[in-house]
């Protein structure tokens, strides 16, 4: 069956898998089939062996050539030599599973009543002891060990389909391993985060580092040295938010201007409404040069003081009580012409904008 395009790209030119059927297509005999039968070399013989090991999907054999590109780490620990190591390890008592549905860090940023210190938990949190981590980290290293045995059987030559079942199976018992181990430490996490935040933005981030750091720890962890998980992963968690903290320094002394939300928004809206302000101030400074309102000497002495028309940039706004102490009346009189003035200037102003036939006279 010939291959086609979407599988290559699939698969990758220089992955283990591509380069194992290049080495297939030239070397013709030697090639292992999956029932551990040497081909004959011939086009159909090849043709045979390829047919059987698709019978992984395109999914796994992509995962399975990122599985056999480096080599697969493991702690190693003297329970693994034993024959019967598979049937000991497995036969231990099985480690409850935490419920991680309350593990929500950022909402706490969405709802300022709630308290940091306070996470809402809708299911049970789970403490191990040192003995329920030891029997998680030995299920987990064993699964990775046996991975490591197959990589090693395979060398630098390409599995056969038995061999390709056996290390997918050992990875999804070892990735579940790994999931449980971090979903019980995820507190362990978001406490270490709240200590130390500083500034709003970096909350995310932190959280973020922190369980990158969690993983890696899960990873490299020797259970049996006999010290306690959250021991070994606190120092790993504060030394990543160290880095994270020498990173952002950096990217701010390099970026000074901080994101501001501000610029994001539009501002037709308000320069549209500067424009509108200015151009009615100029049409009322207008209409007070020329008076087409009709003011009278006190009306346009008042409006002048109280707004600043007519009279230079820096002559100040008065009040209506120093207002009436220039002209000789009451503040209440200086309201009562200041009002009328105006309502003539209103006028005005309605009577140009309106139509030639809806004009009508006006009152005096």
């Amino acid at each position: 069956m010939p291959r086609t395009q979407d599988t290559i790209s699939l698969i990758g030119r220089n992955s283990p898998l591509e380069r194992a059927r290049s080495r297939a297509r030239t070397s013709g005999p030697g090639l292992t089939s999956p029932r551990g039968k040497p081909s004959d070399g011939t086009r159909a013989g090849r043709r045979s062996a390829t047919k059987d090991l698709r019978q992984l999907s395109r999914r796994e054999e992509h995962f399975l050539g990122r599985l056999l590109e480096k080599e697969i780490d493991f702690t190693d620990a003297p329970i693994f030599q034993h024959e019967d190591a598979e049937r000991t390890i497995f036969g231990l008592d099985e480690v409850e599973r935490p419920d991680v549905t309350w593990y929500r860090p950022l909402m706490d940023d969405l709802i300022p009543t709630r308290s940091r210190t306070d996470a809402p938990r809708s299911g049970k949190s789970v403490l191990l002891t040192g003995a329920q981590e030891r029997i998680l980290f030995l299920k987990f290293n064993y699964a990775r060990f046996r991975m490591r045995a197959v990589q090693i059987k395979i060398g630098s030559g390409r599995p056969d389909l038995a061999q390709a079942r056996d290390l997918l199976q050992w990875h999804t018992i070892a990735a579940g391993f790994r999931e449980q181990i971090a979903e019980t430490n995820l507190a362990l996490v978001l406490a270490m985060a709240k200590r130390i935040r500083i500034m709003d933005g970096e909350f995310a981030d932190l959280v973020s580092e922190g369980n990158m750091a969690l993983m890696r720890s899960v990873d490299k962890f020797d259970c049996e040295r006999g010290f306690k998980f959250s021991t070994y992963a606190c120092r790993a968690i504060l030394k990543a938010f160290s880095r994270h903290g020498m990173k952002s320094t950096r990217h701010r002394q390099r970026f000074i201007t901080d994101f501001d939300p501000a610029f994001e928004r539009s501002d037709h809206l308000e320069t549209r409404r500067a424009e509108f302000i200015a151009d009615s101030a100029a049409e009322v400074r207008h209409l007070m040069d020329t008076n087409e309102a009709d003011l009278t000497l006190v009306e346009q002495t008042v409006i002048g003081h109280r707004f600043g028309i007519g009279a230079p940039s820096q002559a100040p706004t008065l009040t209506l009580e120093q207002v009436g102490q220039i002209i000789g009346v009451t503040k209440e009189r200086v309201r009562q012409i200041q009002n009328k003035a105006l309502e003539k200037l209103r006028s005005t102003i309605e009577e140009l904008q309106s139509p030639e036939e809806f004009k009508r006279p006006r009152d005096n």
